[in-house]
């Protein structure tokens, strides 16, 4: 987590916002923001893109590291960026490593049981998904839908959405964002 804690600092001097600022924009208290900043909490998926959004970023832009290599047609398992939280409870890896100029931004995303956005948000664009294993929790708008593996699921991000894993088993799903906006 100290490499998002570096990240938002820097991100939120770039813009020039105070973390009141920042805070009232992204709708938590400059408290928070201050322990996140300082390494002393850890933010879950929901108030990482809250945060992103405020600063006119994308969640990936915490963890992207600079460019190596790429021929942008294949990417390796560990060429991946990983996308993980500290809570443990979720890992998204992007399965195309640079998302400028692209249409949609795809995940590998392993969630444990219990695990997930922990809360609703909402961005545009749309979503589409397939559950690979295990069995995946999708809240829209206040009413939820079970996808069971092989089942794939598609909606609006535009919509008011969280996600969770309600089974006792690791759930992977293949997502698909568009456009990019995570």
């Amino acid at each position: 987590m100290k490499e998002i804690a570096e990240k938002l600092k820097a991100f939120r001097s770039a813009n020039r916002m105070t973390l009141k600022q920042l805070a009232a924009k992204a709708g938590c208290t400059d408290a928070y923001l201050s322990q996140l900043e300082r390494g002393r909490a850890n933010p879950s998926i929901m108030i990482l893109k809250k945060i992103a959004s405020a600063l006119q970023m994308k969640v990936v832009d915490f963890f992207l590291e600079p460019e190596v290599n790429e021929n942008g047609i294949v990417v390796k398992e560990e060429e991946r960026v990983n996308i993980n939280f500290k809570r443990g409870d979720a890992k998204i890896q992007m399965l195309v490593r640079n998302i400028q100029n692209k249409r949609m931004q795809p995940f590998y995303t392993t969630i444990e049981p219990g695990g997930g956005s922990k809360g609703s948000y909402s961005h545009i664009g749309e979503e589409f998904g397939i559950v690979l294993q295990g069995e995946l929790e999708v809240n829209l708008n206040g009413k939820s839908y079970r996808v069971e593996k092989n089942e794939s699921f598609y909606f609006s991000s535009q919509e008011p959405h969280g996600w969770s894993n309600p089974g006792k088993k690791k759930t992977v799903v293949i997502w698909v964002v568009s456009p990019p906006t995570f």
